[in-house]
């Protein structure tokens, strides 16, 4: 063997140990295998990932921690997706978590696919062919039109570009790695049909499986949306990006897309802000509603209680949601979300929680009374009053409504909650909120009465239970008792009054 031909064998063991240590740190193949702020290159004037980019490849890597692949016994599939507004970076994700996944794990395929072949071919897979060329494991493999693979593994070490109409849904059977990575990586997921994706589930049965969603969420029923909005969000990690906030996008042309379409269209709400299109016209709280409701400026007053709502989980996937509001102001202290899981054998976890709520103060202030879902919440009331806590309530959503416009409790406390968005407040950046309170829909029962959409019909359509917007309404579930001092005793009673 030649000297040079040593020295590129001995460059290439190099490389190979270097690109080892990445192997559950895609950041850290991502800054390190590319050639950032190198003068005479396409990265001359970039420094790395935006901080979404940053923020999903770092959770990517906590969870191949976790689930510490053996290479051996299958573990969980990793599934991760991003609702994006244009232009915030998804195809060059998608690049990078390709090359991440055929450079450090031997054997790995893959499938790369997006709502239209133009969508493939010009953004999705082009992407991989560009920052192939750039990488510092690029001359491993060779990507042509519709295909990527290792030179000295061609048949067993690859990623394929496939279209995702449904008559080619079998081409995304059959993917399996038994000793290594299976991977879907799906473009514009929000237009794919939900056949390629039950297909797909196939290949996610052995090894170590990653499947990975990006998209505009330019629909609200389907796959995509029932993922990062509906009734399969709890089994996903979802990343929802405005444009506004990343730094790759053209902020001149979305000012103008603002001002000519207005920040609460559905034209801003899906191509901008990440979020879907508004429900439908029989939704009962107006997604203007909410987005005033988000951008408002409020004054607390200084007597107004502290209410909690708790809507408590059945066990399963729902989860166990306490929210809180003071006066007009249902923003500035963050809601608890505990899963369902996590209480369905074993109560003690809540319990400690809610009488640690109970208990201390939130901004200066103590909780005045906290409404509970008595379907689930009443064995929680019970064992809470046991422990010396009299400002808890259990509050049945069916039961009969004080306002004769309502057909039963639930429906009062939503419509009291649609009243107040008029003129209080809410985070604008908690996505989960914003849907809940915005998806269920309504009916006038025969009496003229209103009864607002019942969680396991909203299930029949695939949306997820609004646990966030019912613990919220929970909190108008009755009048409480403006506070009469702000002098505070160590027994949760005192200085409290309610009614």
């Amino acid at each position: 063997m030649s000297p040079k031909a040593a020295k590129k064998l001995d460059a290439e063991a190099l490389l190979a140990e270097e690109v080892a240590r990445y192997y559950n740190d895609p950041l850290g193949f991502v800054l390190a295998m590319f050639p950032w702020g190198e003068e005479g290159t396409a990265l001359a004037k970039h420094d790395g990932p935006d901080k979404w980019q940053r923020d999903y490849l770092e959770y990517i890597g906590e969870q191949v921690k976790l689930r510490a692949f053996d290479g051996i016994n299958a573990v969980k599939p990793i599934r991760v997706a991003v609702s994006a507004g244009h232009g915030v970076g998804k195809s060059t994700k998608d690049a990078w978590m390709s090359l991440w996944l055929m450079s450090t794990r031997p054997m790995c395929k893959g499938t790369v696919t997006a709502n239209s072949f133009p969508q493939l071919e010009t953004k999705t897979w082009a992407a991989i062919r560009h920052w192939t060329t750039l990488c510092y494991t690029g001359h491993w493999f060779k990507v042509t039109g519709n295909r990527m693979y290792h030179l000295a593994y061609p048949e067993s070490w690859f990623c394929a570009a496939q279209s995702s109409k449904e008559e080619n849904s079998e081409s995304f059977a059959g993917q399996h790695a038994l000793d290594s990575s299976s991977f879907y990586l799906f473009d514009e997921a929000s237009a794919i049909p939900e056949v390629i994706f039950a297909v797909a589930e196939g290949g996610l049965t052995d090894g170590e499986p990653f499947i990975l969603l990006d998209g505009n969420p330019t629909r609200n029923t389907g796959y995509f949306y029932n993922v990062c909005f509906g009734g399969m969000r709890d089994r996903w990690k979802v990343f929802t990006v405005d444009s506004r906030e990343s730094k790759l996008t053209n902020k001149e042309q979305i000012a103008e897309w603002i001002e000519d379409h207005g920040e609460d269209s559905d034209f801003v709400r899906v191509r901008v802000r990440g979020l879907p299109p508004r429900a439908s016209d029989l939704q009962f709280i107006s997604q203007t509603l909410v987005w005033e409701a988000q951008k408002r400026e409020i004054v607390i007053l200084p007597t107004e209680p502290l209410i909690a709502g708790v809507d408590v989980s059945d066990g399963g996937k729902a989860w166990n949601v306490i929210r809180f509001r003071r006066g007009m102001d249902a923003r500035n202290i963050p809601p608890v979300r505990i899963p369902g899981e996590v209480t369905r054998d074993d109560r003690t976890a809540l319990i400690a929680k809610l009488a640690e709520i109970l208990t201390d103060e939130h901004r200066g202030e103590r909780v005045s009374m906290m409404f509970f879902d008595s379907a689930f919440g009443a064995p929680y009331v019970e064992r809470l009053r046991t422990m010396g806590f009299h400002n808890v309530q259990e509050v049945r959503f069916g039961g009969s409504s004080p306002d004769t416009r309502s057909a039963n409790m639930r429906a009062y406390m939503w419509g009291a909650m649609r009243e107040w968005l008029a003129w209080g407040a809410i985070d604008q950046n908690d996505a989960r909120l914003e849907v809940d309170l915005t998806s269920p829909g309504f009916k006038v029962t025969s009496r003229d009465r209103i009864l607002i959409e019942s969680k396991e019909d909203m299930s029949k359509r695939g949306v997820d239970s609004p646990d966030d917007g019912d613990a919220l309404a929970l909190t108008f579930a009755s009048r409480v008792s403006v506070r009469r001092t702000r002098t505070y005793m160590p027994d949760a009673l005192a200085g409290w009054s309610w009614s």
